[in-house]
């Protein structure tokens, strides 16, 4: 195992900066999962760390070492692509072991090696087996076992499952996860999918456009988004977001209406903002109550979408163009067509400014 620290990283290709000023701490035995969307940088910051890339800029250490200069084979890194990358004409043994016998490694060592990475990855039956006989799961245990005979202090993840179907996914998940559970090793995993991220990692890294939007644990990220980029892209569904606008506040709580809504009491930190201020309210899909209504306020449902435990209930905007999303426990009385007043749970709707910045609760209730 080992730590990875990034200290003001850098990489520009020509005139474009894809990775700008990263700071970041992984420990030792810690799951780190990268997420953002296509071109936020995620992938690149994966192969500065691998060494598969250079850094333009900043200072990379793994363990007490720094490794900027250091080529990928003496980083003690592995790496699972998002193409299996097997080699058709070797057996499964044979693709596990090749890179061990290309650093000239002792053949019992070799031997030793697969074979105990075989029984982690329950591979000892399909070691003889060649890729064309093997299912979609079953070649991304064996490219993760390559990369995993070789000991590396770090194993590096760029979108493993992104070829596999639904259900083989979550089972790859599964695996992942026990299999980090199992070895305690330092794992980066880079994904564009939210929900693998989440169910996946110790700490979560959001990206967006090179920077680093916010770093910390599914639970933190979900509750207390620091920026409304980070409150949309994480959670699914995505937070629903309202304009609003500030009546009154200061340090201890403030008071904003919304559009159909109507003026709500908040309890979050608005002393640097001036009545009037044009604000974003968000609100998770579950802490956004309906109820029946009439008249210029309300709003129209247009979908009802029956997921078996769950429904998930559509509303038509009163600006903009991204529908508003309302989930509650199956069954539900919801009809499209009908006509609902909104009513955001108070404690849990977040407030963000015009630069998408998250206002924090006042000091006096956060302390309480």
């Amino acid at each position: 195992m080992a730590s990875v620290t990034l200290d003001k990283i850098n990489k520009v290709f020509g005139s474009t900066h894809i990775i700008k000023d990263v700071d970041l701490e992984i420990g030792n035995g810690e799951f780190v999962v990268f997420v953002g969307p296509s071109g936020c940088g995620k992938s690149t910051l994966l192969r500065l760390i691998a060494g598969l890339e250079s850094i333009s800029g900043g200072e990379l250490c793994i363990g007490d070492s720094v490794v900027n200069e250091l080529p990928p084979r003496e980083r003690g890194v592995g790496m699972v692509f998002q193409s299996y990358a097997l080699y058709p004409h070797m057996t499964v043994f044979e693709n596990m072991a090749f890179g061990l016998k290309l650093a000239k490694t002792a053949k019992q060592t070799v031997h030793d090696r697969v074979m105990a990475t075989a029984r982690i990855l329950q591979l000892e039956e399909l070691l003889e087996r060649k890729p064309k006989a093997l299912s979609g799961g079953q070649r991304q245990r064996v490219a993760m076992g390559r990369a995993m005979a070789r000991e590396p202090r770090i194993l590096l993840f760029d979108e493993p499952l992104s070829n596999l179907d639904a259900s083989l996914r979550v089972q790859m998940r599964n695996e992942i996860a026990r299999l980090h559970k199992r070895l305690g090793s330092t794992m980066i995993y880079v994904t564009h999918d939210q929900v693998e991220a989440m169910t996946l990692a110790d700490k979560i890294v959001v990206l967006n456009a090179g920077r680093i939007e916010q770093v910390g644990s599914p639970h933190e990220l979900y509750q207390r988004p620091a920026t409304r980029f980070v409150a949309g892209f994480i959670g699914s569904p995505t937070m629903n977001f309202l304009p609003a606008e500030l009546v009154s506040g200061s340090g201890d709580g403030c008071r904003v209406t919304s559009d159909g809504i109507g003026e709500l009491a908040l309890p979050q930190d608005t002393a640097h903002c001036t009545a009037g201020a044009a604000l974003t309210l968000g609100v998770r899909p579950e802490h956004l109550r309906l109820a029946e209504a009439s008249g210029d306020n309300a709003f129209e449902i247009v979908n009802v979408e029956y997921l078996g435990n769950e429904v998930y209930v559509y509303l038509e905007p009163r600006a903009g163009d991204t529908l508003l999303i309302h989930r509650s426990e199956a069954p539900s009385a919801w009809r499209v067509g009908q006509q609902v007043a909104l009513a955001p749970d108070p404690e849990h709707v977040h407030l963000f400014a015009g630069d998408g910045r998250a206002l924090g609760l006042a000091q006096s209730r956060a302390a309480a």
